[in-house]
C-alpha cells in the first residue's frame, strides 16, 4: 500500500527501488555542494534540516561539515538505507507539508532530488516556520545531460512511463510558489557539470530506480529492461563497455527566510 502522504509514484518506486537507487544513482560534485553549503550556511554549531533526505546521498556529503542535522524522510527502506550510510545524523519519519519539528528550529534547510515531489504552497510555509530567521533554503538536483544520442534515446525508453501530471524537475512547476511568495528572498541559481562512471549492471539500475519506472507494472519494467539491453548492445558508444560515463548537470539553488 502506498504512503497516503506522499505521491504513488515516489512512495511505491522508492520503497520499491532503494538499492537500485544507491547503485545507479549519481553522488553531488564537491564544487556544487561547497556552493550550496557556503550559500546557507552549514557547518559546525548549526541546525540543519534535510527534506525527502532519502538514502543519504546528499547527507552525507553535508555530515562531514559538523552541523547537527535532522533528515526527515517518509519512505521506510529509504530511512533504513539513510540510517547505514549516516549513523551520526537523526532520522526521522515525515514529510516536508508537515515537518516534525518545532518553530524556528533550524538554521538552515536543504532539499536534494526531491522538492518538486512536494506540494509547495504546503510545504515552503513549514519550511518558513522551522526556519529561523535569515535562514537559508538550499535545493540541489542532478540531471542528466542528453547530449548523446543514446542519453535522448535511454530517456524515451522509460517517459512514456510517467503520467502527464506527474512531478518533474524540468518542468519547473516547482519554482512556481517560489514566485509567488513573500516568505523568501529572491531564488538564486548556480550550476556545476561533472561525470558518473557506472558498470553496465549500474546503468540498467540508474533506469530501475526512476520513480514512474519502479512503481510501473512487472511487464512495463520487463519491457524496459529489454529496451536498455538493446540499447547497450546497440549503440557504438555503450558498446562491449566494462565503465560507462554518464554526465550530469548539477543545479544549485538557494534563498534566504524573510
Amino acid at each position: 500500500m502506498s504512503d497516503p502522504r506522499i505521491h504513488r509514484a515516489a512512495a511505491v518506486g522508492f520503497e520499491a527501488a532503494v538499492e537500485r537507487y544507491e547503485r545507479g544513482r549519481p553522488s553531488y560534485p564537491h564544487d556544487a555542494v561547497s556552493v550550496l553549503v557556503r550559500a546557507v550556511g552549514i557547518g559546525p554549531g548549526r541546525d540543519v534540516v534535510e527534506l525527502g533526505a532519502g538514502t543519504g546521498k546528499f547527507t552525507e556529503l553535508i555530515a562531514a561539515t559538523g552541523a547537527r542535522i535532522v533528515a526527515v524522510e517518509p519512505v521506510a527502506g529509504m530511512r533504513e538505507a539513510l540510517t547505514r550510510a549516516c549513523p551520526t545524523v537523526e532520522v526521522v519519519d515525515g514529510t516536508a507539508e508537515q515537518i516534525p519539528l518545532p518553530d524556528a528550529s533550524a538554521d538552515a534547510v536543504v532539499v536534494a532530488q526531491a522538492f518538486h515531489w512536494f506540494a509547495g504552497e504546503l510545504a515552503l510555509p513549514e519550511i518558513h516556520r522551522v526556519l529561523r530567521p535569515q535562514g537559508g533554503l538550499g535545493l540541489i538536483w542532478n540531471i542528466r545531460d542528453e547530449a548523446s544520442d543514446w542519453s535522448e534515446r535511454l530517456t524515451k525508453i522509460f517517459d512514456r512511463l510517467s503520467g502527464a501530471g506527474d512531478p518533474r524537475y524540468h518542468h519547473m512547476r516547482w519554482r512556481e510558489v517560489f514566485e509567488a511568495t513573500d516568505r523568501f528572498g529572491p531564488l538564486h541559481h548556480q550550476v556545476a557539470y561533472h561525470v558518473h562512471q557506472v558498470t553496465p549492471d549500474e546503468f540498467l539500475d540508474r533506469v530501475l530506480s526512476v520513480s514512474y519506472v519502479a512503481s510501473a507494472p512487472e511487464t512495463d519494467r520487463e519491457r524496459v529492461v529489454a529496451e536498455v539491453a538493446e540499447l547497450l548492445e546497440s549503440d557504438p558508444e555503450l558498446r562491449g563497455r566494462d565503465r560507462i560515463v554518464m554526465p550530469y548537470r548539477t543545479d544549485v539553488y538557494w534563498c534566504v527566510r524573510r
